[in-house]
């Protein structure tokens, strides 16, 4: 029986783009639309309270504080509402700001891991608040975008993301020069 002599090894990087699959890449690059989809829903979500005009107000019709005081008595924690209704358009803001820097992130792929938890965070604690009396449950959206962060807070962003390319760049600094012994 007659074997042939591989040159390259397995896990060299041509042998892997040679031998992938369709089922390959679309495995690797699985949870691309759902990275994108929630980083382009965040950024959008936290752009709009910061642009609408009645949205950052204590009160007033659309304002963040009418909002809160509707929801409480029919939240799972009113002592979480409570909270935020101590600075409403405070904590507006900062839910603002939370889900433009969680969309940003999980888009580029900076700090995925993180990223995906802050916006799992963010989703839950709308959940517990303002979507919890939703009959039935599904109707309330934030329990599904707390389980899709889910997938990123598990694996990341480990393709076509800033994190690949830092990884990519310790892995280049960790090598050094092939054949030689450097001594700090």
């Amino acid at each position: 029986m007659a074997h042939d002599i591989r040159t390259d090894s397995p896990t060299s990087p041509s042998h892997l783009d040679e031998d992938r699959s369709w089922r390959d890449t679309a495995a690797r690059y699985a949870l691309l639309p759902l990275r994108v989809f929630l980083g382009v829903t965040f950024v959008y979500a936290g752009l709009d309270k910061l642009t609408d005009s009645a949205f950052m107000h204590d009160s007033g019709s659309g304002s963040i504080g009418d909002l809160m005081r509707s929801v409480r008595d029919s939240s799972a924690i009113p002592a979480l509402v409570d909270l935020a209704l101590k600075n409403p358009v405070g904590f507006g803001t900062a839910i603002a700001f939370g889900e433009i820097a969680v969309g940003l992130g999980v888009l580029l792929g900076l700090f995925g891991r993180l990223a995906a938890l802050g916006g799992a965070l963010i989703s839950l604690s709308l959940w517990l608040t303002m979507s919890w009396a939703a009959t039935p449950y599904y109707y309330g959206n934030d329990l599904a975008y707390l389980m899709a962060w889910t997938p990123l807070i598990l694996v990341g962003t480990p393709f076509l993301s800033l994190d690949a390319v830092l990884r990519a760049r310790r892995r280049q600094r960790g090598r050094g020069p092939v054949g030689r012994n450097f001594q700090g």
